[in-house]
């Protein structure tokens, strides 16, 4: 009877673990019509890193009609954006070690998907942060707000 229970209790324990960290990974598609599915992402606030994928549901290549993902403050996103243009496709339309930006994706186009795992050093639940497409154009349209809760 003992060991049914530790089983029991470390089952348990293992389902919470698995739990948390799903927590902490996000999904986001982008697509033709310059749209992101979500307006707002979160996370807990015991979350130090989060795993974010990112799908094209699209058709269109990424020279015509790419998408990524750039998480900054809310007040930086234009001049983010601004430089992110200066900055080229090759850079994925993001400043090389801009120090605004704590996390970003590389470019995709339709069809395609990228994860990547980033950071919330730095980051409180008491700012305001924004995610965009920093793709020429599309900040204005493709944008939301990601929170840390």
């Amino acid at each position: 009877m003992k060991i049914i229970k530790k089983l029991a209790v470390a089952a348990l324990c293992i389902s919470a673990f698995q739990a948390s960290a799903n927590d902490c990974e996000l999904t986001i598609e982008s697509n033709d019509m310059m749209q992101f599915s979500a307006k707002s992402l979160s996370v807990p606030e015991k979350c130090k890193d989060v795993k974010l994928t990112l799908v094209h549901t699209g058709k269109l290549p990424a020279t015509v009609m790419g998408h990524n993902w750039v998480l900054t403050e809310k007040k930086n996103v234009k001049a983010v954006a601004s430089d992110g243009m200066r900055a080229g496709v090759k850079n994925s339309y993001v400043k090389p070690d801009d120090a605004r930006v704590f996390a970003f994706t590389p470019v995709i186009g339709g069809g395609e998907s990228t994860t990547i795992t980033f950071s919330t050093k730095g980051m409180s639940k008491n700012k305001d942060y924004n995610f965009f497409c920093s793709f020429p154009g599309h900040f204005a349209i493709m944008k939301g707000t990601f929170k840390i809760v």
